[in-house]
C-alpha cells in the first residue's frame, strides 16, 4: 500500500511530465503495464523505452491528474487528462482512467482505460 507521499510524489512527477523518470522511480523491477485490453507489457526497463519512444512523437505532452485519486489498501485509480501536441502543432486530448496495484511504494501493474478514438 503506497503511502500518501509517494502518491502524492507519484502525481507530481508526472504532472510534471517526468514520465520515463516516474516509471523509474516508483514502479517495481518486474511491473506490467496495459493498454486497456491489449497485451501487458512487463519489466520497468521496458516500461520505461516504450514511454521514451512514445514521448517522442510529441512536440510537447501536459499531463493533469483529476482529483481526486481514489486510494484503497493498495489499489489507486487516477483520473489523467493529457493534452499531446503533434510535430504538426495539432493538439490531442485523452481522458484516462489509470488502475494501479502497488506494493508497499512501488506499483507493481497498471492499466489504463481510455477510448483510442480520442487520439484520431
Amino acid at each position: 500500500m503506497p503511502d500518501a507521499k509517494t502518491l502524492e510524489d507519484f502525481i507530481a512527477a508526472v504532472e510534471s511530465n517526468a514520465h520515463v523518470s516516474a516509471i523509474e522511480r516508483f514502479y517495481a523491477d518486474d511491473a506490467s503495464m496495459q493498454e486497456n485490453l491489449g497485451e501487458p507489457r512487463t519489466g520497468r526497463d521496458t516500461l520505461m523505452a516504450g514511454e521514451a519512444q512514445f514521448l517522442k512523437l510529441w512536440k510537447e505532452v501536459r499531463s493533469q491528474c483529476v482529483r481526486p485519486a481514489f486510494h484503497a489498501g493498495d489499489n489507486v485509480v487516477i483520473r489523467w487528462i493529457f493534452e499531446f501536441t503533434g510535430q504538426d502543432g495539432r493538439k490531442r486530448r485523452m481522458d484516462e482512467l489509470a488502475y494501479q496495484r502497488w506494493q508497499g511504494n512501488k506499483i507493481v501493474e497498471e492499466r489504463f482505460y481510455y477510448d483510442p478514438g480520442q487520439m484520431a
